[in-house]
């Protein structure tokens, strides 16, 4: 199919104007994000120490965490062994009694030596925002180091700290492969809805009563190190 441009120069001013706008607008999402980041990603060595971190699901394989998930919690138990935080929010999807993203989180994370008291499930973090929300209205978390992947954090980062959590993010690292692409090629699109979740701040698809596994993982002598 043959394009036609515009005939005449006012035309094509115009036209060259829409196109610079439209692309303005596509990357004002993920500007937003980088903005609300800055200064806020950190690694395992200097992230500040706080009581909680968050450590965001990212699917199942036969009932195992994926491994993208499993260097999530590799580096959240870090945190852990390091005395880094003290407590960790296990956050995903369990929207079916055959697939539970934070029982799978927390058993990865009691074979490799974190306490199961040390650990605290979510089991309706059905997307970044939604985790967020029930992190600061239903689990009571003020501030959290954040874990996740690198192409993935600054998104969690804005819309934790647009939820009421003061946070820091510590990106995982990945090899560039396929995944890796994919992921980061998904960012794109997550920009945009991550943009309009912070602006209208819908409820999350369960919010639920407060709960106190939070403050009492925190209240128990173990927790005070």
């Amino acid at each position: 199919m043959q394009v036609r441009l515009p005939r005449t120069v006012r035309a094509r001013r115009r036209t060259v104007q829409a196109v610079m706008a439209a692309a303005v607008l596509a990357l004002a999402p993920a500007t937003w994000m980088h903005t609300a980041a800055a200064g806020k990603l950190r690694t395992t060595a200097d992230v500040p120490a706080q009581d909680v971190a968050v450590v965001f699901g990212a699917g199942l394989w036969n009932g195992r965490p994926t491994p993208y998930l499993a260097h999530r919690l590799d580096t959240a138990a870090e945190l852990y062994r390091t005395g880094k935080v003290k407590v960790l929010l296990v956050t995903g999807d369990n929207s079916r009694t055959e697939y539970d993203e934070p029982g799978a989180m927390r058993a990865y994370l009691a074979a490799r030596g974190v306490p199961d008291s040390r650990v605290v499930s979510d089991h309706a973090g059905f997307d970044t925002w939604d985790s967020c929300v029930r992190a600061r209205e239903v689990f009571g978390v003020g501030r959290a180091v954040l874990v996740t992947q690198d192409f993935h954090v600054k998104r969690a980062v804005a819309l934790c700290e647009r939820a009421g959590v003061a946070s820091y993010g510590v990106g995982v690292a990945e090899p560039h492969d396929a995944t890796w692409y994919y992921g980061t090629t998904r960012e794109l699109a997550a920009a945009g809805k991550a943009a309009l979740d912070a602006a209208v701040r819908p409820d999350p698809h369960f919010l639920g009563p407060r709960e106190t596994g939070i403050a009492d993982a925190l209240a128990s002598p173990s927790a005070r190190r």
